[in-house]
């Protein structure tokens, strides 16, 4: 499979594009207004415990408390470290996006059912009197209300909801995950399939972790690292914790921020970016020349994989992947044979209906649904990665009357999202012929993050923020400028994007204008739509928007 990565930056923007044979199958946006927060530290403050949900409350600074459930609290537990291989995590299925590090939990242990994982608990011995987890303390004798607590962001405010925190902190690097608080152990990554190199890379990490230092997970990239770049990483992640850990008696009162995870561009690099990975293509010289020192310290042999962009067409309309792009906010997604699928959000689930739409076969009717339900199986996989869907999701397949054919379908389902980073589950098919699924949730939607309720329909629909709806417009002011043309243009925004723009961005359009070279001036148009713009040339008076407006 050819893999590529594409990063296109601005001064308030940071996108990147994964490809897997050439198509798009995974986005990630990056703002000022919106920065991430999963992988963050904070040293928060207890604001309640509540011992019916075995739950408490930290404030960390943000609007809402974060939520802490019991089973996330770091404890010290008693029996064998030298667990098998099979009960070691799977190394990158802990966030969507690579930020969250490998949990160092039982298998199948994780934080919240709804959000693709199974519900945590305490255990006993296991079949073959292995032993495992003991039942965690009750969350009233463990905290109490005022106190502090060292905490970290697992999954980022969703809707009314806030932000998830976890007390096992982890610390991740390139080649391995550590884990302050749990006991002296060595996981090794699942995707390393070989039980012999799982063995030598436990052995080799086991080598150089020092005793009550905590526990480690070995990362699907390092097959084939020597144990002195396991002890130099293994030094630094320890380092850092130590320095976290002494921040805490500096920062004074609770809430305080301890430690920021790494950036998106960054992080992508650590978690990616591998031999796996055919080409790295960035369009920003100062990214371009980030991720270069960046490798030089962690993985110099890859560098000569790494292009920067200098072309005057936009690197995302140069690989004919803006399309998509916009496509990922529709309700509907065309299938290649004629058939759709219908996508609705709703605030329990995401429900995704198969319809064969144009698509009528010749003669056998099983054989048409089953292809349609075939087609849907992949892209519905694709669609899930690339708008970052995540919690409870029905899908409606096509009534299949075969047996075998609705097993090939959930066959199909399942061997697609096992391409996915974030923890994925799809059950068998129930019997009013749905397959219902998890994903993994650490942040929200793309749909949710950059659309807001419509002012227009009293909410009942969703328009683009003016954050987007700028970005979209400086976006077609330079392909306009790409194709070389000099004319003054003017453009025209809703009042209330404009106002955005006035309050923060005051720059915009002298940036702009020196950026393009030719004139720009921005106008309010009360008759325009709340995510609508225009783009008129100066003085002619006539409309270019749709030449230039892909997304």
């Amino acid at each position: 499979m050819k893999r590529e990565i594409l990063i296109s930056a601005t001064q308030r923007e940071i996108r990147v594009a994964i490809l897997e044979d050439e198509q798009l199958v995974e986005l990630q946006v990056d703002r000022p207004e919106n920065k991430r927060m999963v992988g963050d530290i904070y040293l928060g403050k207890v604001e309640a415990v509540q011992p019916g949900l075995q739950a408490a409350f930290v404030g960390i600074g943000t609007e809402k408390s974060a939520f802490l459930h019991n089973s996330d609290l770091a404890y010290d537990e008693d029996g064998d470290d030298d667990e098998d291989d099979d009960d070691a995590d799977d190394d990158e299925a802990d966030s969507a996006d690579a930020d969250a590090a490998e949990s160092a939990a039982d298998a199948g242990e994780g934080k919240d059912a709804k959000d693709g994982e199974k519900p945590k608990g305490g255990r006993g011995r296991g079949r073959g009197g292995r032993r495992r987890r003991k039942e965690p303390p009750q969350i009233q004798d463990v905290l109490k209300r005022g106190q502090s607590l060292i905490v970290q962001v697992s999954k980022e405010p969703i809707s009314t909801k806030g932000p998830r925190v976890t007390a096992q902190v982890s610390l991740a690097g390139r080649f391995l995950v550590y884990m302050p608080f749990a006991a002296r152990r060595v996981g090794v990554s699942r995707k390393i399939g070989e039980r012999a190199q799982r063995q030598k890379l436990r052995e080799l990490v086991e080598g150089v972790l020092p005793k009550d230092a905590g526990g480690v997970i070995v990362r699907t990239v390092s097959e084939g690292v020597t144990q002195e770049t396991f002890k130099r990483e293994l030094d630094t992640l320890i380092g850092q914790w130590n320095r976290i850990v002494k921040k805490q008696k500096f920062v004074g009162n609770p809430p305080k921020l301890l430690h920021r995870e790494t950036s998106l561009t960054r992080g992508i690099i650590r978690d990616l970016f591998s031999t796996k990975v055919d080409r790295l293509t960035v369009d920003s010289k100062q990214v371009y020349n980030e991720i270069i020192e960046y490798l030089q310290g962690i993985a110099p042999e890859l560098i000569e994989r790494v292009a920067l962009y200098e072309d005057k067409i936009p690197l995302f309309d140069k690989e004919q992947i803006e399309g998509e792009i916009r496509d990922l906010f529709k309700r509907r997604c065309d299938l290649p044979s004629g058939g759709y699928l219908i996508i609705e959000p709703t605030e329990a689930l995401v429900s995704i209906d198969v319809n064969s739409g144009r698509f009528t076969g010749k003669k056998d009717p099983e054989k048409t649904v089953t292809k349609t339900n075939m087609e849907a199986a992949r892209e519905i996989a694709r669609q899930l990665r690339l708008r970052d869907v995540g919690g409870i999701i029905v899908c409606d397949f096509i009534d299949m009357e075969s047996k075998s054919n609705r097993d090939r379908v959930l066959q199909e389902l399942r061997t697609h999202l096992g391409r996915d980073r974030a923890r994925t589950k799809a059950y068998a098919v129930s019997d009013l012929g749905l397959i219902e699924m998890t994903r993994q949730r650490v942040r929200q939607s793309h749909f949710h993050a950059m659309t807001e309720a419509c002012p227009v329909c009293n909410g009942t629909g969703r328009v683009f923020t003016a954050e987007t709806i700028v970005r979209r417009m400086e976006r077609a002011v330079r392909r306009l400028a790409s194709e070389g043309r000099r004319e003054a243009i003017v453009v025209k925004l809703y009042p209330d994007t404009a106002i955005y723009v006035l309050e923060n961005e005051k720059d915009l359009v002298a940036r702009l204008a020196k950026q393009v070279g030719f004139g720009v001036e921005m106008r309010d148009d009360p008759l325009l739509k709340p995510d609508e713009f225009k783009l008129v040339v100066k003085g002619a008076g006539r409309d270019i928007t749709s030449q230039y407006a892909v997304a």
